[in-house]
């Protein structure tokens, strides 16, 4: 009997000591292409023995304070320059350690073909943290539809609008809810995570697409006090890896980029 339960439980046995002396990491992202990607990543690693658990977030904000409170190793699903004003807004040492993907954000709409048909006073909406608001602007003013101060760049909000010919009305809104403000505003500014989450695909639906802008591209999070971990280097190689390449090339259409060459 003893023979036969050795037998019948070795393997189990087995496998549960090799899980519990795995290597694991956890990784924030945001649902959609950020969290498509990372589930590559994972199963990259999972062949090298490390263990990435993802977790999923709906918004901008929370993955970046869970990280800080020490729930993640790492997150994955923010443009450099948001992180860097969310990091000093709330004072969290939070430390960008590799790029990931770059998503061009788009102009969406359900009523119009160009952003030249916009009637007065059509309502369009932005996202409402700082950094995506000032982008999503920037875009706007990139399109012929408003004009801002000079030299406000990505600190720019509505109030910096210096020139709007046809009296837009500027509404900011929750970043993850523009898709389906569409139905309710002319125009909405939409970063492609939540697009193509929405069914939405970038190339072929947005009516003015911003450009490959590098200062946008996407990072992987860390603590700052954690950026050395060797386990980073295992993530970051993964991520880079030409099958994540293959992946976001078959899967995203062009929508979006590999942003680490």
């Amino acid at each position: 009997m003893t023979l036969v339960l050795l037998v019948v439980l070795g393997p189990i046995l087995h496998a549960l000591a090799g899980a519990a002396g795995q290597e694991t990491i956890r990784v924030g992202v945001t649902a959609g292409p950020h969290e498509e990607v990372m589930e590559v990543v994972r199963d990259i690693l999972a062949e090298q023995g490390v263990r990435v658990e993802i977790i999923t977030f709906s918004d901008y904000v929370t993955p970046n304070l869970v990280l800080a409170e020490g729930d993640l190793d790492a997150n994955s699903f923010q443009h450099l320059p948001y992180l860097e004003r969310f990091a000093t807004d709330h004072g969290l040492k939070l430390t960008a350690i590799a790029p990931t993907l770059n998503f061009p954000m788009g102009l969406y709409s359900r009523r119009i073909q160009q952003p030249d048909e916009l009637k007065m006073g059509d309502s369009v909406a932005i996202p409402n943290d700082p950094t995506n608001g000032g982008r999503a602007l920037l875009l706007l003013q990139d399109a012929g539809l408003i004009e801002l101060a000079p030299g406000v760049d990505l600190a720019a909000t509505p109030l910096d609008v210096v020139g709007n010919p046809k009296r837009l009305r500027i509404l900011e809104l929750d970043a993850a809810q523009l898709p389906r403000s569409l139905e309710d505003v002319a125009l909405a500014a939409i970063n492609t995570n939540y697009a193509i989450e929405a069914g939405l695909n970038p190339v072929r639906d947005a009516i003015h697409l911003e450009g490959a802008q590098s200062r946008f591209i996407n990072v992987i999070a860390v603590r700052t006090e954690e950026k050395d971990r060797p386990i980073f280097q295992k993530l970051i190689a993964a991520y880079h890896s030409e099958r994540v390449r293959r992946f976001v090339e078959e899967r995203f259409e062009g929508s979006v980029i590999p942003g680490w060459e």
